[in-house]
């Protein structure tokens, strides 16, 4: 497997982004290793809120939420997948699959330590965090899912998730920081948008974020399909606290939050919770508004 690695001084001085790196290293899956990077803000012995985010973004998505968190007396670590933000990123789009992203960041909790964990998830963050979640339901006190779905590829994926995709293929530029502004209700200054291009100093980095679109399973044949529908069948009978914190202006995950209400068990005497003002990334519209929600949602369920 060939793998680049961002130079570090991509990320120096980023606006609003004070956290110091950690990194851990996972098995690329044909034998040698890959390094991620990851957020750990917080007392080590607070209860854990694992971030996860999605596609183009990274761990800088959670900037606005990790301080509110933090205060609260929470333990916030957020990961940056395999091929984003400070993590290694492969250089052949066939070296990222659904399952192998699955298999990397249960490798990162597992090598971090960490139990009891209230998951925070968005985009694809979700389909890899309620994946894990169906396949280590022990591990997970309570989820938040934002803006995301678990998609087993037997419903239409809805046009303007199949638009999203023809872009992402058809696009000679693949412009990350631009692409996570057009996914915003507010317009992001110049430097955040810089701070979304950091990871990526030219194409030879971008092979994740491009190969990304094509692995949701939009039909039954899917090779993720099984594991995602097993997934789906301890889900169907998690009666741990879940809790949908979707935004009102996502024409991507619009409706998928009454499907996982519906389905999932613990979301029963949840609030319906709508975060209003926000995009698809409603971490960067309403960063502190779904921090504030996930703190009283920990504080509301106790073990």
């Amino acid at each position: 497997m060939d793998v680049v690695r961002t130079p570090d001084e991509r990320f120096a001085g980023l606006s609003d982004f004070p956290f110091p790196p950690h990194y851990l290293e996972v098995g690329s899956g044909d034998g040698g290793v890959l390094r991620m990077h990851y957020l750990d803000e917080g007392p080590r012995d607070g209860q854990v809120v694992l971030l996860l985010h999605g596609e183009p973004s990274w761990s800088y998505l959670y900037r606005w939420m990790i301080p509110v968190l933090v205060e609260a007396g929470l333990r916030a670590v957020a990961i940056d997948l395999v091929g984003f933000g400070r993590s290694d990123k492969p250089t052949r789009r066939e070296d990222y699959t659904y399952a192998a992203h699955v298999d990397w960041t249960w490798s990162a909790i597992e090598t971090i330590g960490l139990t009891d964990v209230t998951l925070v998830c968005q985009d694809w963050g979700g389909l890899i965090g309620l994946r894990l979640v169906g396949e280590h339901p022990e591990r997970f006190a309570r989820v938040v899912a934002a803006n995301t779905m678990l998609p087993t590829g037997d419903h239409h994926p809805g046009e303007a998730f199949l638009a999203w995709q023809r872009f992402s293929q058809e696009t000679p530029e693949f412009p990350v920081g631009r692409i996570v502004d057009g996914g915003c209700v507010s317009s992001l200054p110049p430097d955040v948008i810089a701070a979304y291009d950091a990871p990526f100093p030219d194409d030879t980095y971008k092979a994740g974020v491009r190969q990304f679109p094509l692995l949701v399973p939009t039909n039954p044949d899917d090779p993720a399909a099984p594991a995602n529908r097993a997934a789906w069948e301890v889900l169907s009978r998690f009666d741990r606290p879940f809790l949908c914190a979707f935004s009102d202006s996502d024409p991507i995950t619009a409706g998928a939050d009454a499907v996982l209400r519906k389905l999932i068990p613990g979301a029963k005497g949840q609030p319906e919770l709508t975060i209003e003002g926000g995009g698809h990334f409603l971490q960067e519209d309403k960063g502190r508004e779904l921090a504030t929600a996930v703190v009283e949602f920990v504080r509301s369920t106790p073990r």
